[in-house]
């Protein structure tokens, strides 16, 4: 079952949180180092304007990598946006602020977060859509079919390691094609990739891309277009100088696995339509987590948390400041 705890009040935030820790979030958040620059920039102004705040996570996992002990969240926070939040006008009923997280643990706290809070998710909610419609559908992500995401229990570590592999495996298939082939939509749905998801995959991307069904929906709702629009780009494994990216966790747990970067992904925007814009020629990084389920032997659910904002700013669209003259509603 999902659980519902209270958010941390910021006075409880020397026993979460390592006294070197790094804090890194979606734009406009950002990056913050230190317990109080993050009680003062990301958590006080957010139980300002949700005080009532809940966490209810639907994924949370853990594991090792390269050393290091993980923590994995995936969910939503749920309160009544009661006052302003980063200038989107409070709307004085529920929101859910979908979230991935991962925080990684040194002597039983967290030294260093990555919190990709979809907060283009938000701003919809609110009222105010500031760019083309989404190929997907758009909403609150459901939790995993298989109702056991929140794992407290011993998992076996073999079924872990088995788990991420497939999903490396899968990253690889897609790594490897060549998209100057120009195959189109044939090309996808040919290609290795159908021997990795379930017939009834679900894929849910971030709010600007939407929610597909099945290997079809994800290619025509987010996979061709966003290689069209990023072909042959790079991630994970394919960053190999970790300056510039790459993988900081691939960890499997039980029937979960999960990967990411900041960024994990590295590419040249050299075609158009998606996010209903043209191409920039600019390089362009993207801070992606992928949550997996691994269900009758296959990838049955991917869970997408990518900061879209950030990639907006990098094509020259300052969603806030689009958005000034709409949140203002014309006052003075």
């Amino acid at each position: 079952m999902p659980s519902a705890v209270t958010a941390p009040d910021t006075q409880q935030l020397d026993g979460l949180y390592h006294p070197d820790v790094h804090w890194r979030g979606a734009h406009p958040l950002n990056e913050t180092h230190g317990i109080d620059a993050i009680a003062d920039n990301v958590w006080r102004p957010l139980l300002q304007s949700f005080p009532d705040l809940e966490r209810r996570d639907l994924i949370l996992v853990g594991g090792n990598y390269e050393g290091q002990d993980f923590v994995a969240a995936m969910g939503h926070y749920c309160g009544t946006f009661g006052k302003d939040w980063l200038t989107i006008p409070a709307i004085g009923r529920p929101v859910y602020i979908r979230y991935g997280e991962v925080h990684q643990m040194r002597d039983g706290m967290i030294v260093r977060s990555y919190c990709l809070w979809d907060i283009l998710d938000v701003i919809r909610q609110a009222g105010f859509w500031p760019i083309a419609p989404s190929l997907g559908t758009e909403g609150m992500w459901p939790g995993p079919i298989t109702a056991d995401g929140v794992v407290l229990r011993e998992t076996d570590p073999a079924e872990g390691a088995g788990n991420i592999a497939a999903t490396l495996a899968m990253h690889k298939v897609l790594a490897e094609y060549d998209d100057l082939e120009q195959k189109g939509r044939d090309g996808l749905l040919e290609m290795p990739q159908n021997e990795h998801w379930h017939r009834k995959m679900m894929w849910y991307g971030p709010a600007g891309i939407g929610t597909t069904r099945g290997l079809q929906g994800f290619v025509d709702y987010h996979q061709l277009p966003f290689r069209i629009a990023f072909p042959n780009r790079q991630g994970g494994a394919q960053i190999t100088d970790r300056s510039k990216g790459g993988h900081y966790i691939r960890i499997g747990d039980g029937p979960y696995s999960v990967t990411g970067g900041w960024p994990s992904v590295r590419a040249m925007h050299l075609g158009g339509n998606l996010l209903g814009l043209g191409p920039t020629g600019r390089e362009i990084t993207m801070r992606v987590m992928d949550f997996y389920l691994h269900h009758e032997g296959l990838i049955r659910e991917n869970w997408v948390p990518l900061d879209i904002l950030d990639v907006l700013m990098q094509m020259d669209v300052d969603v806030f400041a689009r958005l000034q003259s709409f949140f203002r509603r014309g006052s003075t």
